[in-house]
């Protein structure tokens, strides 16, 4: 993917490391386009960052998807690179089912079946462009399990080896597959996560992966140093380390 000259649609960018990329990307020469379930708080956005376009999107609601993949496509026919940033994470208890079957069905809808119906409905249009890029977004706990959050784990492990799969598919095409792997950045998406000790500062972490997108243009995933720990514990031959220690770190463990 090149760092600047695309038009860009992420989905889920009003808080945290969508909407923290999306400014970047901006920044370096990008059409952005961002997405969100609240319309006041995308004017709020667009209104403060001269540029942006914003879309309303519920990427829970295969309707309200493809939708506003209509929309988006009418304004920007040029849209090259499709960012599926929207995710959901919650802390879970497998004990009994009243304690997680709903916020599990919630997360992989969210998680899973999101950035499928995103990538469904932008897919045919990106192969037709000259150059075009899905960035897929998994989490180092797709590598290594955190206790607390068994659905998250799950589903950005099924994110990873649906990027994995679809790169192999879309070989044949303009179209390249990049997955965004974080490590535990500081934003909202858990309770107390903003000011964790244990994450990645947000704005440490968009500035690396800018650096690497500029740097390593066609790379199949990005990853910040802070992730590798838990992207390579297995090849490394020091999982069960690297889930203890990730567990110990774990402010939601029990």
């Amino acid at each position: 993917m090149n760092i600047s000259g695309n038009t860009v649609f992420i989905p889920g960018a009003t808080s945290g490391i969508g909407l923290a990329l999306a400014l970047a990307l901006q920044a370096r020469g990008n059409t952005v386009i961002i997405g969100g379930r609240r319309t006041e708080l995308l004017e709020r956005i667009a209104a403060g960052n001269p540029g942006i376009d914003t879309v309303q999107i519920d990427t829970t609601d295969a309707a309200s998807i493809d939708a506003a993949a209509k929309q988006v496509l009418a304004r920007h026919p040029r849209l090259n690179v499709l960012v599926t940033m929207a995710g959901i994470m919650r802390v879970e208890d497998w004990h009994r089912p009243e304690s997680f079957l709903a916020s599990a069905e919630a997360v992989v809808t969210t998680n899973v079946l999101g950035p499928i119906r995103l990538i469904a409905a932008f897919v045919e249009h990106l192969q037709a462009q000259p150059d075009a890029t899905i960035v897929t977004v998994s989490s180092g706990l797709a590598f290594a399990p955190l206790r607390a959050t068994p659905s998250y784990n799950a589903s950005k492990a099924a994110i990873h080896m649906l990027s994995e799969s679809i790169r192999l598919q879309l070989a044949d095409t303009s179209v390249q597959v990049v997955e965004l792997e974080p490590p535990s950045v500081r934003t909202a998406l858990l309770p107390g996560q903003e000011t964790s000790e244990f994450a990645m500062p947000l704005e440490e972490f968009v500035a690396e992966v800018v650096s690497l997108l500029e740097s390593r243009p066609d790379a199949k995933e990005i990853q910040v140093e802070r992730v590798k720990f838990l992207r390579y514990g297995e090849a490394r031959g020091d999982y069960d380390q690297v889930v203890a220690a990730l567990n110990a770190a774990d402010p939601h463990g029990k």
